[in-house]
């Protein structure tokens, strides 16, 4: 909407007012007066065309708090899903909290309850966006539900929602929806309100509405919007002020991904923990709709967690271009970590091998998997491996970890640091080379390796190493041999064991990973036992 055009919808509303008496755009304080935020964007982008898969990439940008709108989007008072209702309540004070501050700062805030306007007939947040006028470049669709847009072809839906996500247990369920009945409630439907927990102010707006809130964008020309509420999934992505509508007509959009939650039940594909399921929708909206942001970068602290995430965070590194881990780590980590774990991916630059794109997620990072083959790096991303490994935490390695940052003694080039020693001082090998591929590798417990708890459910008779048996041996005295593999007429080796790095992080590694490994549920066990070990867990099987 162009200056002309705003001041006559301005004065319209003016006159609206004078015959009314309904203040529809009156100015507090907190309106005139704005700051400046410092946001954090995350978005993602394809490390190559057509390679499925994605960089996360963080930028930094200020937003003028007087040019921002924060929508809240269906943050009922009761849920016909039990989880879906304690979660809403538990995440809502954190929600007000930013509201309060978004407003303080000068932002409009848009309360966007569906189907719960009769409850807000008489409130002056209501009356004052059914009084804007309609903008005149309200989109053709602005007020229909949005179910994909056309970015989002490019890629696969990530999580199956189709029987409405509900995750409660089965029982608990039906003791709900009888407790709603009584409440003289729709068990299908039982909004009525938002939540008391979120207060809404006379300045405020309440509507749910897309033409209504697109207006009230345009009437106080607002670009930037801020969604929270529930659920990403539905509700979030496709309202009429959801994300898709938002992004598709121009607003520049981010979903408060620490403000938001899923209908997603872990029964359905892909058989991941309901916040792994939140996880895989945040991902897909950062890859296809827009960017997001953490309320923190707002209110400080650290990001809202609900109670019952207790996932640790687990980082996967790849970068090697020898065994196709950046295909076979991911689809591993999805089928047997999703559970309980939250994974991060960090992939190679695909056009500068010697950079790791989104390795700041380390930072927040409880475990490292890694397996990269003959990288340099910055210092600054070295800094970041070398902070988290030399703080104790846990690492797992697989196949080419032996020797990730080595370049076998040749200088690395300005700028770049390389780790010649990491393979001795973290992992506790001895890599020197491997012998010729093409023979099979058989695999054998080791004497001490016999009932360690990290062999649980391996069976080692079905069992066999596709690649090339590496020449890992002498181990380091705090090393512990699991399995020990052979081929003809050479030596046996090493290729799993245990050990306590320099800095007294827990460490296991196996000298196994080609692609055809990962088709044996022997070798995925392993691995499975190997993270879970390493990050002081015991696996559900």
């Amino acid at each position: 909407m162009n200056k002309r055009q705003n001041t006559i919808l301005w004065a319209l509303a003016g006159i609206f007012t004078l015959v009314t008496g309904v203040i529809p755009l009156s100015l507090s304080a907190a309106e005139q007066e704005s700051s400046p935020l410092t946001l954090q964007l995350r978005s993602r982008q394809q490390t190559a065309e057509k390679s499925g898969r994605f960089h996360a990439t963080v930028k930094t940008q200020k937003w003028d708090a007087g040019q921002v709108a924060v929508i809240v989007c269906d943050m009922w008072d009761l849920h016909h899903c039990l989880n879906a209702t304690r979660r809403g309540a538990e995440m809502a004070p954190r929600m007000n909290d930013l509201l309060n501050h978004m407003r303080s700062q000068g932002a409009t805030i848009v309360h966007a309850p569906s189907s719960c306007m009769d409850r807000y007939a008489d409130h002056p947040a209501r009356k004052r966006a059914q009084a804007i006028p309609r903008a005149t470049n309200t989109p053709k669709d602005i007020g229909q539900w949005c179910y994909k847009i056309p970015a989002e072809e490019n890629g696969k839906y990530p999580i199956d929602q189709s029987d409405g996500g509900e995750d409660d247990d089965l029982e608990e369920h039906k003791r709900w929806a009888a407790k709603l009945k009584a409440m003289g409630r729709n068990p299908g439907s039982p909004w009525k309100a938002q939540t008391d927990l979120l207060e809404i102010r006379d300045e405020d707006y309440v509507s749910d509405n897309g033409e209504e809130i697109w207006s009230v964008l345009e009437m106080k020309g607002i670009d930037q919007v801020m969604l929270v509420g529930v659920h990403t999934n539905m509700c979030v992505l496709g309202r009429p002020f959801g994300l898709r509508q938002m992004a598709q007509n121009g607003k520049r959009v981010v979903l408060v991904r620490d403000m938001t939650d899923t209908m997603y039940n872990p029964a359905r594909e892909p058989y991941v923990s309901h916040f792994t399921g939140t996880d895989l929708i945040v991902e897909h909206i950062e890859k296809w709709v827009c960017p997001t942001i953490t309320s923190d970068q707002i209110l400080g602290g650290t990001p809202f967690r609900f109670k019952n995430d207790t996932r640790p965070h687990l980082v996967m590194v790849t970068a090697e271009r020898e065994y196709d881990t950046n295909r076979t780590l991911p689809q591993f980590c999805l089928e047997q970590l999703g559970k309980d774990f939250r994974v991060s991916h960090v992939f190679a630059n695909a056009e500068e091998r010697n950079d790791l794109p989104g390795i700041e997620v380390l930072k927040d990072a409880d475990v490292l998997l890694l397996s990269v083959r003959r990288r340099v790096l910055p210092a600054a991303q070295m800094a970041l491996v070398r902070d988290f490994i030399e703080s104790g935490k846990p690492v797992v390695g697989i196949r080419t970890a032996s020797h990730p940052f080595s370049l076998n003694g040749e200088q690395p080039p300005a700028g770049y640091l390389a780790w010649e020693s990491f393979d001795h001082d973290i992992l506790g090998g001895n890599y020197t080379g491997h012998h010729g591929a093409g023979v099979a590798v058989s695999v054998q417990v080791s004497a001490v390796g016999s009932g360690h708890p990290l062999l649980a459910g391996v069976d080692p008779a079905r069992l066999q190493g596709f690649g090339s048996l590496y020449k890992a041996g002498p181990l380091v005295a705090s090393a512990t041999p699991l399995l020990i593999g052979s081929v003809p007429g050479k030596d046996p080796e090493p290729v799993a064991w245990t050990n306590t790095s320099k800095y007294g992080g827990r460490v296991f590694y196996t000298a196994m990973g080609h692609p055809d490994d990962f088709g044996q549920a022997a070798f995925n066990q392993l691995l499975k036992n190997g993270i879970y070990w390493a990050a002081t867990m015991v696996s559900a099987d």
